[in-house]
């Protein structure tokens, strides 16, 4: 027999003997946890109802461990909040349960292990890169979180983590195939039964629990709720507790009650004067970095900024996020909506958004004549807001497929300041006023432990370790960097001559393990915000939220309409100023519209949303022996080439240039250039015009060549 035969022989052998002593084991287990063969009935002998006590706790045990980073800090959440720890215990123990109503019991076993262990993974992995946990909501954005893998993860982890669950997978696959089978008669109505017993004995604790405050319905911060309450409860709500439930006291005359109030409130302060331009600026993980007790830097990180605060309006900034979470601090801007009364960890964005259209400031200012636009220099279909951006009244929107790409960060992010002539291309595009809502991108994390800036502006000391000094050096740079554009986009808008205002804040803080006690003001849901202009606005300084924001601009220049923005200018300081703002949202949002009229219809429709306010467009097409080059203006990376509807791959050589390859052209055909999302769906963003294709000369060719080099040179 060949060598290699024989080798292929023995690993067969091994594998054969391996699988037979699993499978001797796995009886032995199967025949103490199910009972003895000759008494079918019995739904569980005590054997295996404590086996499965016992493997309830320790994988929850082990699930804390790997979401605290830590098995000490687990076995004192465990002794300490031992109510808590049984409870979330009992959830797994009655997943287990499952296991009567199945003859392949090893199997179900280590399947509702294997989910359990799979889940504390995941939120172990999702802490140790952000503070927010992973909630349900997280399952939404699947899409969104492969798009940006490869920022959080080096090749080599993300290999790792693939593998781990590929091996669980065919560890599973062969305990199917292979572990033995429960022989004795399943006797369904006492299986279910007992089944039914647990759950019902679970409800009556989880009711129990609430009435006795071991246990919550409301998350105000939802990372303290998973350390409070547990993964396996948290997450769970998080899944199932979505929306806005309606409060107990919601009527039409209550609405009715509210609304006329603020309108009465606000109907003297209306004035016809000139409006400003009015552009939000929402920077990524933008704050404060001299707040952090333990940090020094060798000069001013953001002077500009501080110097901003010094004359303008300005304060502390509360948002509903730390580490992640722009799309809700976002939301709450645009909107004027608390998040705090919708699911714990909610994603509206990714929810009710989806399915209705909101009213939004974008909506306000549209109905008194102004233009609305959106910009962000990240992927259009991020947090899906290529679809959320027309349920919130954006006449524009324009993303990173319509920008150059070239300047980038070290982590790959785009840098903000490629902003500031997208959004002197929205001011230029109406002869009306303009609101502008500009969401930046360059603080992203993840912040590279490796020292990757040979020679920083800013140099940083003061951290535990050098991982970490590394990390706040990097990102204390870009937060410089993000201050210079603020700097640059200032005299850009001073230069164009037209009146505005211009509102700018930090999303959230960054994910870098901060705690109450690193920061100056003992509070991690602060930012900072400030409120430039050039007509003369007053300075007032004044804590704001991030849903009070977008009202106190558009009060400051006179603007009163929007229920929720009326509703914010006229009630701030009232005593029933945030029950009366559930009350309100759940109508706009959930309820019977009563704010809008006996009708009921809400007057918002999904808006014609144009992407991008410059279109690629087509000039000239030059056929050679093996290349095509497409000549135009407008052109990106994302902009793709279509020959008679049909895809091409297609090479980007500069705005001007698009260069094909192995495309052979027909008299006539029908040539079309699209921007396109990245990814295999290839979604279609938005389409410049159609190019008939003719035939030309060696001499046409050559004098086209020459032109289109001489265009873009």
């Amino acid at each position: 027999m060949p060598p290699r035969k024989k080798k292929k022989v023995r690993i067969m052998k091994r594998i054969k003997k391996w699988l037979g002593g699993f499978g001797a084991f796995c009886h032995r287990i199967h025949e103490r946890c199910s009972g003895p063969l000759e008494k079918p009935i019995v739904f569980a002998n005590r054997f295996s109802l404590v086996l499965h006590a016992l493997l309830s706790w320790a994988i929850y045990f082990i699930m804390e461990a790997v979401s605290r980073h830590s098995a000490v800090e687990a076995w004192s959440f465990m002794t300490e909040s031992t109510a808590v720890f049984a409870y979330n215990s009992f959830m797994i123990f009655m997943s287990f349960m499952l296991v009567y109503l199945v003859r392949r019991r090893i199997f179900m076993r280590l399947l509702i292990s294997f989910f359990w262990l799979v889940l504390g993974i995941i939120n172990g992995t999702i802490l140790a890169s952000r503070v927010t946990p992973f909630t349900g909501q997280d399952l939404h954005l699947i899409t969104d979180a492969l798009d940006i893998v490869g920022n959080y993860m080096s090749p080599v982890q993300l290999i790792l983590k693939i593998g781990g669950v590929a091996l669980g997978i065919i560890v599973l696959v062969l305990l199917w195939k292979y572990a033995p089978k429960y022989q004795g008669r399943l006797c369904y109505p006492v299986n279910i039964a007992g089944l039914a017993a647990v759950i019902g004995l679970f409800a009556g604790t989880t009711k129990l629990c609430l009435e006795q405050r071991v246990l919550s319905t409301y998350f105000g911060n939802i990372a303290f709720a998973y350390e409070d309450y547990g993964l396996p409860y948290c997450f769970f709500c998080s899944l199932l507790a979505t929306g806005m439930d309606k409060p107990y006291d919601y009527s039409e005359d209550t609405i009715k009650a509210i609304v006329d109030r603020d309108e009465e409130v606000l109907a003297e302060e209306d004035n016809d004067s000139e409006k400003p331009n009015i552009i939000m600026l929402q920077l990524e993980t933008f704050f404060d970095p001299t707040t952090v007790e333990f940090l020094e830097f060798s000069e001013d990180p953001i002077p500009n900024f501080h110097r901003l605060m010094e004359e303008y309006s300005s304060g502390a900034f509360k948002v509903p996020s730390v580490g992640a979470g722009t799309a809700n601090t976002e939301f709450e801007c645009i909107t004027g909506m608390n998040l705090r009364y919708f699911g714990p960890g909610e994603y509206p964005y990714k929810t009710i958004l989806k399915e209705t259209t909101c009213e939004s400031v974008a909506y306000n200012l549209k109905d008194v004549g102004y233009a609305t636009h959106a910009i962000h220099n990240n992927k259009a279909t991020f947090y899906s807001r290529a679809d959320v951006f027309k349920n919130l009244g954006f006449d524009t929107y324009t993303s990173k497929e319509y920008m150059d790409v070239s300047n980038t960060t070290e982590n790959g992010w785009l840098k903000d300041e490629v902003l500031i002539e997208h959004i002197l291309d929205c001011l230029d595009s109406t002869a009306r006023q303009d609101f502008i809502y500009t969401i930046s991108v360059q603080g992203h994390g993840e912040y590279p432990t490796e020292k990757v800036l040979e020679d920083p502006a800013i140099r940083v000391t003061g951290a535990e370790t050098e991982e970490k000094n590394n990390q706040w050096e990097y990102y204390v740079n870009q937060l410089h960097e993000m201050d210079q554009f603020i700097a640059d986009l200032i005299d850009a808008l001073d230069a164009y001559g037209e009146d505005y205002v211009l509102v700018m804040y930090g999303d959230h803080l960054p994910t870098l393990g901060l705690t109450v006690e690193d920061v100056s003001n003992r509070y991690l849901f602060d930012t900072s915000y400030v409120i430039v202009d050039n007509i003369g606005l007053e300075k007032e300084d004044q804590t704001l939220c991030s849903y009070q924001i977008a009202a106190e601009v558009l009060d400051k220049v006179d603007i009163h309409t929007g229920t929720m923005m009326q509703f914010h200018q006229a009630r701030r300081k009232t005593k029933w100023y945030l029950p009366d703002m559930e009350l309100l949202q759940y109508d706009l949002l959930y309820g019977e519209r009563y704010a809008y009229g006996m009708d009921g219809e809400s007057p918002y429709e999904t808006v014609d949303m144009q992407m991008g306010i410059h279109q690629p467009e087509i000039r000239n097409v030059v056929a050679l022996d093996e290349m095509t080059y497409v000549f135009g203006e407008n052109f990106t990376t994302a902009t793709k080439v279509y020959v008679d509807d049909e895809y091409q791959s297609t090479t980007f050589i500069n705005d001007h240039v698009l260069q094909l390859k192995k495309t052979v052209l027909e008299e006539d055909a029908l040539i079309a250039v699209k921007q396109l999302a990245p990814g295999k769906a290839r979604r279609v963003l938005s389409e410049g015009n159609t190019y008939s294709f003719r035939a030309q000369s060696e001499e046409e060719q050559s004098t086209d060549m020459q032109e289109g080099t001489g265009e873009t040179a």
